[in-house]
């Protein structure tokens, strides 16, 4: 296991109670990424909101690798990216722009994800996107929504255009560049990105062996009926163990 950089000290003893435990639960899914191997060096980013009354979020230092993220080097910054509690780090203001935008526009998205798999940034950069062939893919297809490319992520007035395209939907497939999900908590939004990194593997390697079959639009309804409020459901139970594994294999997350 690799040694991890180590801060001066552990910042729990700092925060709340429920700041701990988001803390806790977004380097769990830090780790979770790098571990299933959809990190990308030091770029992308996974954020989650600070429990409590203030707009304040929790996002990677820039310049660790998913691997080395623990709760306590996470970066604490408001909707404008400012520190609001003191960090050896800065954070990549490029990905800010993506997650802020979905934080202030969506109070349901206490959690944002954002990941270049490179089956990701494969189906991103494919014309119809994600394809319904796969029982997976059903269970996210009417949920997901598209955003074209206009760059690396740099410029505020795109926020504006990213929401708008995002609406109400929850997985966002972000054209030519990778993929986003949002949840009410890490486990919701951990889940879907799990789902629809597996739909894109799956529709990757079907396309690889011949013609696939399309599923019609009234089974996709079907499917997303029999799916309705699975992720809130199926998300703890899926969390549970997903800690135990980061637990056992990488402890010092909770550092």
């Amino acid at each position: 296991m690799a040694t991890q950089p180590q801060l001066t000290a552990s910042v729990k003893d700092q925060v709340s109670e429920e700041e701990w435990a988001q803390r806790c639960d977004l380097a769990v899914a830090y780790r979770l990424v790098a571990h299933f191997g959809w990190d990308d060096l030091i770029f992308t980013h996974l954020s989650a909101r600070v429990p409590g009354p203030d707009a304040h979020f929790l996002i990677n230092p820039f310049g660790l690798m998913f691997e080395e993220i623990t709760a306590s080097s996470l970066v604490k910054v408001d909707l404008k990216g400012n520190l609001v509690m003191p960090s050896e780090y800065f954070i990549n203001p490029a990905g800010f722009i993506i997650h802020s935008a979905v934080h202030a526009a969506r109070e349901d998205a206490h959690c944002v994800l954002h990941t270049h798999s490179v089956a990701g940034v494969a189906v991103s950069a494919q014309k119809k996107g994600l394809l319904p062939i796969s029982q997976i893919a059903l269970n996210i297809f009417n949920d997901v929504a598209y955003h074209d490319y206009e760059g690396i992520a740099l410029n505020p007035e795109e926020k504006e255009r990213l929401i708008a395209h995002m609406g109400a939907r929850n997985t966002l497939i972000l054209r030519n560049h990778g993929l986003l999900t949002a949840g009410g908590s890490v486990a919701e939004a951990f889940v879907r990105l799990f789902f629809i990194q597996k739909a894109c593997e799956i529709q990757i390697a079907a396309q690889a062996g011949g013609e696939v079959e399309h599923l019609s639009q009234d089974m996709c309804d079907l499917v997303a009926r029999q799916s309705a409020g699975g992720f809130a459901g199926v998300a703890p139970m899926s969390w549970a163990p997903l800690k135990r594994k980061v637990e056992r294999l990488y402890p010092d997350y909770s550092f």
